[in-house]
């Protein structure tokens, strides 16, 4: 049942499956299983074939989203914002950031914070695989490598789903807590 959770595509998320065997269960599988979101079944593609006309309004409610979070964290002190490419498409249902070259104490420091007001970040620097963010370096299914410049850039990497549920006006607070935190933990260490 603990690979059949893995290869649904939970994530680091397992714990919250209702259904899936106790945490321990996990203890190797999380390192050795592929996360492949292999999840789709009729009922799920029932569901979903409705909701393919109105997919790109979907998309465009999502990007709508990314950019307010993103025009509000530009200018951060600190902050990296991802700059993407003026011909690139995309759909922006979560955004990344770069806290780069910071250490993990200082950004453990903006996630608290940022949770402590109701922002979930997540953070690609851990040393262990959390909720979205496993990294190549815990895949033990993977020839094992050495990739610096990745390395550097994954430490320095937050992530944080935008829903649609949220309203623009959310993710002008949402960006305005994270620029907030972001500035107090950088100016104290500044």
């Amino acid at each position: 049942m603990a690979r059949a959770v893995m290869l649904s595509g939970s994530y680091m998320l397992f714990e919250r499956h209702l259904a899936g065997p106790p945490a321990s269960a996990f203890e190797i599988l999380r390192y050795e299983v592929p996360n492949i979101s292999g999840r789709m079944d009729n009922l799920r593609a029932a569901i979903l074939r409705p909701q393919l006309a109105t997919l790109d309004q979907q998309c465009a409610a999502w990007n709508a989203r990314y950019r307010v979070v993103e025009a509000g964290l530009r200018g951060t002190a600190g902050l990296t914002v991802i700059e993407r490419p003026e011909d690139e498409d995309y759909v922006g249902s979560s955004i990344q950031f770069l806290l780069l070259d910071w250490d993990a104490a200082q950004i453990n420091q903006v996630l608290q914070r940022c949770a402590a007001r109701g922002v979930e970040l997540k953070w690609f620097g851990g040393d262990e695989p959390t909720g979205f963010t496993s990294r190549y370096d815990s895949w033990r299914y993977a020839p094992k490598q050495s990739l610096p410049a990745t390395d550097r850039v994954l430490r320095g990497i937050v992530d944080m789903r935008l829903p649609l549920p949220f309203s623009l006006a959310d993710c002008e607070q949402i960006a305005g807590i994270i620029r907030t935190e972001v500035g107090a933990v950088y100016q104290s260490w500044a």
